[in-house]
């Protein structure tokens, strides 16, 4: 049996105490970051070696690529790739060419992914920023209009499933009013139910489809004013599961990110309790980890379906002219420039 957790490891290579913890725990997955990455050859190594420790074809190996500053892979092995705002721009110019430069952009990560046998990528966001909110979403964001936040992130929902690549939507129900940086602090938004209901939620229903989505570590004090929405089953209930519409599998943000309090131990067990169906540890601190396998459980009912779903809903990638789609997004790109990168 699997257990419900996706874990991050320390280096480059695994170590032998990290192939015993995976030999024993059997995560669902595995998310790679800058200290993880340093050459294709070797990333296709480690990732070749993490599916053959977890013993299984089908295990998930995730990602964070974005573009612009949230990019684990990048030069000089990797292009750069442009940040979410861009798209936006290029959407207030042409909305057809904003939603294929998103969609060429993602169709374009997803071969550089694909090659490496990675097969997740979190991606897309549907965060609404406003006026005054902390920087850490900023120009990540597609825009402030839920509608047009919506379409964007569906049009790079599309590029990476054409090329292969499960979508994560992200920061459910909504990072885009946070007042603090949630790998730093605990945010809280004030704002009024209808008013989430009006904005910040309503970018993520049109995506409620979508097959896995990440919480956000946010307090939304209308709702719910001591837990953030990972942890708080009044906003996995009512808003993710209920007003958004959200069915498919609901992982957690970093358990290690500073928003969250308690022990890593206590921290998993909240965010299952809550209704969490898995939890994601990312540091590659092995005493760490070891706290949330023990507190995570195997993988069954709900939660069983929804991960096999998610895995199921990957096809083949479709074919594709990457030199071709690279110079068209360039040339797309170039009439919105480098403002807002």
């Amino acid at each position: 049996m699997t257990k419900a957790f996706i874990t991050g490891i320390a280096g480059t290579t695994l170590n032998a105490y990290e192939q015993a913890f995976i030999e024993a725990e059997r995560p669902w997955g595995f998310i790679l970051f800058k200290r993880n990455i340093e050459t294709p050859e070797q990333v296709a190594r480690l990732v070749t070696e993490l599916k053959e420790c977890a013993g299984r074809n089908d295990i998930a190996v995730l990602i964070d690529q974005e573009g612009g500053r949230v990019q684990r892979l990048g030069p000089p092995h990797w292009p750069a790739y442009p940040p979410g705002a861009l798209f936006g721009k290029l959407y207030d110019l042409d909305r057809t060419f904003g939603l294929s430069a998103a969609r060429l952009s993602t169709r374009l990560i997803a071969a550089d992914l694909s090659e490496l046998g990675i097969t997740v990528d979190c991606l897309p966001l549907a965060d609404v920023p406003v006026a005054g909110a902390d920087a850490v979403i900023g120009n990540r964001a597609y825009g402030t209009e839920p509608g047009k936040v919506a379409a964007i992130a569906r049009a790079v929902t599309d590029g990476l499933e054409q090329g292969g690549i499960l979508p994560v939507l992200k920061h459910i129900p909504g990072h885009g009013r946070a007042n603090a940086d949630s790998h730093l602090r605990l945010p809280t938004v004030d704002t009024p139910l209808k008013e989430l209901e009006r904005t910040d939620f309503a970018a993520f229903r049109p995506l409620a489809d979508l097959p896995m989505a990440m919480t956000a570590h946010v307090v939304f004090s209308a709702l719910d004013p001591v837990h953030p929405a990972t942890t708080s089953a009044t906003i996995i209930n009512q808003v993710i599961r209920g007003v958004i519409g959200f069915q498919g599998l609901l992982m957690s943000d970093d358990v290690s990110m500073n928003a969250l309090s308690g022990s890593i131990a206590e921290r998993t067990r909240a965010a299952f309790l809550a209704g969490c169906d898995m939890v994601l540890h990312c540091n590659g601190d092995l005493a760490e980890m070891r706290e949330v396998a023990a507190e995570t459980p195997e993988l069954s009912g709900k939660a069983l379906q929804r991960a096999g779903d998610a895995l199921a809903s990957r096809g083949a990638p479709q074919p594709f002219e990457r030199a071709l789609a690279r110079a068209e997004l360039e040339a797309m790109m170039s009439r919105v420039g480098t403002a807002g990168a």
